[in-house]
């Protein structure tokens, strides 16, 4: 009888002492090595036959993986192994970053958040992710170990398209980067699954917003939409309107449309096409109106 669901395919675990260890060897075998932190999603891909890499390389324990630290002065790094449980409580995040502790918790089921990362969601770039529309609005970066030394990735950049980023053989992500957030601002994350809590998303946005004389509407929003397009992005036409036009609820809905224009959903057994497009309007609208309600009575 055929099994829908076989087992793992064999593997070599492989737990260097050092990052610089763990670089050498993952540039080394590129192709048939690859880091693992929590494995939430490795372990899925490989037992359904996408992933048969031969070696996995344990990441999680190495130096900083496992810490939170917040600086009022230069802002938040989760390290890539912190699982999202931690996230969620983590009292610095709940005060200065609080969408990114609503987003994580939609991610799955508690149990599987006591093994999922923040940096693992975002390196398996999939268009769905739940946690890369706060991380986007937040500016984060995602502070990554290679072959030359340690730099920073922008995640404006990063998405190269589904399960693509712009990381090479021997890099390995260290830490998640946020600077410390716009003052008075607040952000609201929209998530439409087929249940709840816990279903990937059909479609998810992000909305942020905060004061700022310098713009012509006196604020400035920034957006992410996910499961619309081949990578999470921020529809920068929608973000310019609520910049340039005074707010109001014709502005709102001018930016929810110019949000739903920027979107190449495609059909899937989640959703049409067509149903997330309009989808994506009214919950930009949404989320934008509720962002709008918070701060313009601060």
């Amino acid at each position: 009888m055929h099994n829908p669901t076989p087992g793992l395919p064999e593997f070599d675990y492989i737990k260097p002492a050092s990052l610089a260890e763990a670089s050498q060897f993952l540039a080394q075998h590129s192709g048939e090595a690859r880091p693992f932190m929590g494995g939430t999603d490795t372990f899925v891909r490989m037992r359904d036959g996408f992933w048969k890499e031969k070696y996995l390389v344990d990441v999680k324990n190495l130096d900083g993986m496992s810490q939170i630290n917040f600086d009022p002065a230069t802002g938040l790094t989760i390290g890539a192994s912190v699982n999202m449980n931690r996230v969620v409580a983590s009292p610095e995040v709940k005060e200065y970053y609080p969408v990114l502790a609503e987003a994580a918790h939609t991610v799955a089921s508690y149990q599987l958040r006591t093994r999922a990362t923040i940096a693992g969601n975002i390196c398996n770039a999939s268009p769905a992710g739940d946690t890369i529309g706060a991380c986007l609005v937040l500016d984060g970066s995602l502070q990554v170990h290679g072959m030359d030394g340690v730099r920073q990735e922008p995640l404006s950049t990063f998405f190269r398209g589904p399960g693509k980023t712009v990381l090479k053989p021997g890099d390995i992500a260290t830490a998640v980067l946020f600077p410390i957030p716009p003052r008075h601002y607040a952000a609201r994350y929209i998530k439409l699954g087929r249940n709840a809590i816990g279903d990937l998303a059909i479609v998810g946005v992000t909305a942020l917003g905060y004061p700022d004389s310098s713009a012509p509407s006196g604020y400035r929003f920034r957006l992410a939409l996910a499961s619309v397009a081949p990578v999470p992005f921020r529809p920068t036409q929608a973000e310019t309107i609520l910049t340039q036009q005074s707010i109001t609820a014709t502005t709102i809905a001018e930016a929810a449309q110019a949000a739903m224009d920027a979107c190449t959903p495609i059909d899937d057994v989640r959703g049409s096409a067509r149903y997330r497009k309009l989808m994506v309007r009214n919950l930009t609208q949404k989320a934008v109106s509720e962002v709008w309600g918070a701060i313009s009575r601060r």
